[in-house]
């Protein structure tokens, strides 16, 4: 990788990646610092990263960074925050948002990670694996699980408002 897409891919990824870290730490001065490091990371070792592989490889970096910060720290307070009047399918459901909180909050780590990947940043399933160091089907059948546990906490009457 040259200084030039090295450039490229802090101008292109950065944004993503910390919306990924933040997301799941909920502290955004811990995901700056993540995302430095990662870039940092990416730097040092921008002779071995191909420029098409970047963003894979960047998220790899910021994932495990994200876990040991996790690990190291133990807490594990997962929540997004949401305004009162966020929109969901273009309608204002403030409600909705916060089951799916409460719901996102119950969910592992690992869960919520793969819940992001896929369903916010769009990875597929060999990417996804990539990244967090599971194999095709390990991601599949706990993608499948984390959704059948929000499905599951939403579905609930008393888990609304």
């Amino acid at each position: 990788m040259t200084d030039r897409e090295y450039n490229i891919c802090v101008d292109e990824h950065a944004d993503g990646v910390y919306r990924f870290v933040l997301k799941n730490l909920q502290h955004p001065e811990d995901a700056k610092d993540i995302v430095q490091s990662a870039f940092e990371k990416m730097w040092i070792n921008r002779e071995k990263v191909v420029a098409e592989t970047a963003k894979s490889y960047l998220f790899t970096i910021a994932y495990n960074q994200m876990i040991d910060h996790i690990r190291k720290n133990k807490r594990v307070e997962l929540r997004e925050e949401f305004g009162e009047n966020a929109k969901v399918g273009g309608s204002e459901t403030p409600g909705l948002k916060r089951e799916l909180e409460k719901a996102l909050q119950r969910l592992t780590p690992l869960q919520k990670s793969l819940i992001l990947l896929k369903d916010y940043e769009g990875y597929s399933y060999a990417e996804i694996g990539k990244i967090t160091a599971l194999n095709e089907s390990q991601v599949k059948v706990y993608l499948h699980r984390a959704r059948m546990q929000l499905k599951e906490f939403v579905g609930k009457p008393e888990n609304i408002l």
